[in-house]
This record gives C-alpha cells, sequence and structure tokens, in this order.
C-alpha cells in the first residue's frame, strides 16, 4: 500500500478511553502474567492505531500547513492527546504495579518498567491544561515559521529554500541571504520572544506541579534518561569544552586556509570550499534512486528496506511553499513502516536525508514486528546512534551522489560531525541555564547564548548582523521551542559516530556488524548497556572524548 492510500480517520478519544479503563480492568481481574501480557498486547494494538492515525494527519498537515482540515485535526490532536497520554500512565500504572511483576519484567524487560516509572514521573490529570497549550504554543512557532515567504531574485522562498544560498560560494550573496533569512526572524522577534517566554513559564509550572523545582527533573523524565543523570550530562560538556572544542577549532581554522579567508565570520560558517560546497547531482527523484542502489549494495537488510521505501511512497523531501521546515523520520505502527519527511533544496543536506534519516528509518523497519512494543521506545541518545553512524556508512557511495565532488563531501561531512557536537552541547547547556532561571528576560536569554558561543564556538563572529550579534542565533532552532532537552543526544550519539568513524578506518565489515547488533538491540537494553554489547566506548566515561580525539588527530 503506498502511503497515499493509506486512510485516516479521526481518533474518537472518548471511546479510547473508555477502552483504556476497560483494560486496566482485565489487568486487575487476571490471573497470571501470562493472562496480563495478552492484555497488554490488546493495549499495543490500540496504542498502534492511536499512534498511526495522528501521524498520518501530522504528517500531511506539515506536507501543507496551510490545508485547513489536517490543520484543524492537529488542533484536535494538541488538545485530546495530553489526555489520552494521562490514560496510558494510568493504565500502564496499574501494569507497573502488577501483582507478578517479577514474571512480567522477564517478559518485557526491566527497561521497560524503568521506562513506566519515569513516565508516571512525567505526567498526571493536572497537567492536562497546560500539556494543551505548550502543543498549541510549539504549533504555533512551527507555523510561523513555515510561512516565511522571503522575496528573493524576484522569487518567493520560504526558509528552508534559502539554505542553498545561505552556503552559496559567493560571499557577497552568502551575506545579502543571511540578511534577508534573519530579516524575518528580527521582524517577528517579539512573536517568537512571546511564544519562548510562554513556553519557558508553562514548562515551569509544570515542573512545579510535579513537585520539582523547576522542568529540568520533569523535561529529563520526559525524554526517558533511565540511566544517567544531569550531574553525568554536565560532565560529559566538560569534556567536550577540554577535549573536543579545542579540536574542532582547529578543523574551523583548516576550513579558514582551505577558503583563504583572513577570518571566519557568520556567514562562513557553513561553507567548506572556495567553489561552495558539493551537491548532491540530479533531481529529488535522482537522488532517491541512488539512494536505492546505495542500499542495495550495502548489505540484503538495507536492500530489502530502501525496496519497502521507495515501493510504498514513504517519502516527502520536495520543498514546497507552506510545507513544515526541517526533516525527520517517523512509524506507521499499523503498517509497520517508518516514514521520511525532508526539504530539498539542493544542497548536501539532502544527502544527509538519504543517510541520517534513513538510518532512523532502517532500525524502525528492522524492528517493527518485534513482539514487545517496549524495545522500540526508543530512548533519543539511542535513536540518533543508529542514524548518525550511517552517515559515515555509507561513504563508499558518495559517487552516486556528488560524482566527482565525493571526497570533498567527505571532508566536509567528516567536519562537520566534529564541529557539531560543540554545538548541540552548547544548545543543551543553554536550556539548561533557561530552565533553571525561568524568570530571564528574552534579552538576559540572548545574553546567556553569546556568553556560550565564546565557550563552545569562540571563532564564531557575528559583526555586520544587529539580529545575529545580539543573540538571537538560537530562535531558529526548532528543537528548543518544540522538542526541549534533546540535543544532548545528538553529541551522546555523535560521540559514538565518531567512534565508528575510527572503528571502519580499521575494519568496516566488522564495524558494520557491531552497527547491526545496535540496531537489533533496539531499546531491549539502557543506553549504557547497549553502547557496551556493541563494543563502543561509552561517551559518559571520562577520557573518552580525549581517546577519540587523539585518535582522529593521528588519522588527520
Amino acid at each position: 500500500m503506498k502511503f497515499s492510500e493509506m486512510q485516516y480517520q479521526r481518533i474518537d478519544f472518548e471511546k479510547v478511553l473508555s477502552e483504556l479503563k476497560e483494560l486496566e480492568e482485565a489487568l486487575a481481574n487476571a490471573g497470571s502474567a501470562e493472562e496480563q501480557f495478552a492484555v497488554h498486547q490488546r493495549f499495543y494494538l490500540l496504542q498502534d492505531h492511536v499512534m498511526t492515525q495522528f501521524t498520518l494527519a501530522t504528517i500531511r498537515n506539515d506536507i501543507n500547513m496551510a490545508d485547513d482540515f489536517y490543520s484543524e485535526e492537529k488542533k484536535y490532536y494538541d488538545a485530546e492527546l495530553p489526555g489520552y497520554h494521562a490514560a496510558v500512565v494510568s493504565y500502564k500504572h496499574k501494569l507497573f504495579r502488577s501483582r507478578f511483576r517479577a514474571e512480567l519484567t522477564e517478559i518485557l524487560g526491566p527497561v521497560a518498567f524503568k521506562n513506566m516509572e519515569l513516565a508516571e514521573k512525567s505526567v498526571n490529570e493536572a497537567l492536562i491544561p497546560l500539556m494543551q497549550e505548550e502543543n498549541t504554543l510549539a504549533t504555533e512557532y512551527n507555523k510561523l515559521l513555515a510561512s516565511a515567504s522571503i522575496d528573493w531574485q524576484g522569487e518567493k522562498k520560504n526558509l528552508s529554500l534559502m539554505e542553498p544560498y545561505l552556503r552559496h560560494w559567493d560571499r557577497k550573496i552568502r551575506v545579502e541571504a543571511w540578511q534577508k533569512y534573519t530579516d524575518f526572524f528580527s521582524e517577528h522577534q517579539e512573536k517568537i520572544d512571546d511564544i519562548y517566554d510562554k513556553l519557558v513559564k508553562n514548562r515551569t509550572a509544570q515542573g512545579q506541579k510535579m513537585g520539582y523545582d523547576n522542568y529540568l527533573p520533569l523535561g529529563d523524565c520526559r525524554m526517558m534518561r533511565n540511566c544517567y543523570t544531569r550531574s553525568d550530562m554536565q560532565n560529559f560538556r566538560k569534556q567536550v569544552k577540554k577535549d573536543l572544542v579545542p579540536f574542532a577549532e582547529k578543523l574551523h581554522e583548516r576550513r579558514r586556509q582551505r577558503l583563504g579567508l583572513e577570518k571566519l565570520h557568520y556567514y562562513d560558517e557553513d561553507v567548506y570550499f572556495t567553489n561552495g560546497n558539493p551537491s548532491p547531482i540530479g533531481t529529488p527523484e535522482d537522488i532517491l534512486a541512488a539512494g536505492l542502489r546505495m542500499y542495495t549494495e550495502l548489505s540484503p537488510e538495507t536492500a530489502r528496506f530502501m525496496k519497502t521505501m521507495c515501493d510504498m511512497e514513504l517519502f516527502d523531501v520536495a520543498g514546497r511553499p507552506n510545507k513544515r521546515t526541517g526533516g525527520y523520520m517517523t512509524m506507521l505502527p499499523d503498517y509497520k513502516v517508518p516514514f521520511i519527511f525532508a526539504n530539498f533544496n539542493g544542497s548536501s543536506g539532502d544527502a544527509d536525508v538519504i543517510t541520517h534519516e534513513c538510518g532512523h528509518a532502517f532500525q524502525g523497519y528492522l524492528t517493527a514486528a518485534d513482539p514487545i512494543r517496549e524495545h522500540n521506545d526508543l530512548t533519543m541518545d539511542i535513536a540518533e546512534s543508529h542514524s548518525m553512524p550511517m552517515e559515515f556508512f555509507t561513504n563508499p557511495w558518495m559517487e552516486l551522489l556528488f560524482g566527482a565532488r565525493a571526497e570533498d563531501y567527505r571532508t566536509m561531512q567528516f567536519e562537520d560531525a566534529v564541529t557539531f557536537i560543540p554545538y548541540g552541547t552548547m544548545v543543551d547547556e543553554f536550556q539548561e541555564i533557561v530552565y533553571q532561571n525561568p524568570g530571564l528576560t528574552s534579552h538576559e536569554r540572548d545574553a546567556v547564548w553569546l556568553d556560550l558561543e565564546k565557550q563552545y564556538r569562540p571563532h564564531m563572529d557575528y559583526t555586520g548582523n544587529t539580529y545575529l550579534s545580539a543573540g538571537g542565533f538560537w530562535k531558529k532552532q526548532h528543537h528548543i521551542f518544540d522538542l526541549p532537552l534533546y540535543y544532548i543526544d545528538y553529541c551522546l550519539a555523535g560521540t559514538n559516530q565518531l567512534q565508528y568513524k575510527l572503528w571502519m578506518g580499521r575494519d568496516y565489515r566488522e564495524a558494520w556488524q557491531s552497527y547491526m547488533k545496535l540496531v537489533k538491540l533496539s531499546a531491549s537494553d539502557f543506553f549504557n548497556g547497549v553502547v557496551e554489547k556493541a563494543g563502543l566506548i561509552n561517551p559518559f566515561e571520562d577520557g573518552c572524548l580525549r581517546y577519540i580525539i587523539k585518535k582522529l588527530e593521528r588519522d588527520l
């Protein structure tokens, strides 16, 4: 079945909540762990259907945020899902306190029950109005960004379609593009600041209603930090500043020399070569065809995966007006397939979709039929450890996408992988400071961002752009608005990605076997356990980054 043929029907949450109550009663009346697991399998089917219909509505709304029907459906789910999530927590509360807990742990695994514990600490009925408001505010931010219509050389461009000009080989074009791009944010600065201020206060109120001092403990529970603490994350950030930032700055200096510039400025940040960054060859259809060949040759498993994705038309990657910015992979549980959403714009980021998002999708495809659904309740650190290494595993096929500039792409990809980690870690520390100090004004938040820039990206120079010089860069990072506390997961996974990069250099097939093990382990173990079983060094281990950087410097 093709994606366009998948039928959408609005979920009747009154009926769903009634069914959840019936399942709770069935759990209470069950006489054995086996009987309770049979009830839980009925819960799987209910949850799969709810999430499939919600996901269909979300994707179709994201494809065209001006579509009145799916805009209304998105509003409906923004209002109804918090109540549904609270009811799911109530159901799992009964499962969590089952008198057959020991036997159920053998069936579902310890991770499942730890996540249930965190879910209980994440939501209750008192939070529903605040969660509804939070959803509405996040949607308002994304709709505002999707509405951007920038006058560029006689055409109207949205933010995603401006990306190639932000990285153009001609420095004058880059400066002009960045000015027009940031003019949109400057013109809507008051609105964006207001949305974020409301989000911070809303999330703080949620945290306090759950008995916490601020949002951070609640946010960590929602991100299912089930095997490490905030102090572990803080220690990881210290390692980044001490061991990785100096190496990243060396790469920026190497890039400056390659570009022949006296000094790097903000509009040079994502430019790697004097003749411009390498761009994929051909149309979106050509890129997908190249991806099909690449994954067909990589392994039998990836061949089956990519054929399914193409046959079922599980990509929407063309950039269009009124389409949500960014990209993602998501699952359609009833159909046991993933879906990839993106905005191709002619830049190297188009290739990243075929590597990074397909890494997510490959794992989802491979484990979709796991009879224990909790094994696919991925924490984002594990999920990103599936996607980011795939960017390097597909390196041998980059000639299909970039032709004669494949080696340029590989150079850019490596440097970007290293220099991203300081940025991503900075985003994490920024959010920690903001939620520890919810009373900060918008100007004070901007000042925090600028201070962190000096620590994590000391080469950055915003001279000439009033908006960015005042600390506004972070407002284009949608994760900060609608996926709070997410970004550290990219950094932990990026550390694993660099380990696989080194491993591939020693023995590509052995590294791939480790990766396949990592993918199949899914969330059957905690992050720390999965990393260890795959043969990687835990990113939280003191000296991990120092070891990686030492090896990378040697190879460089």
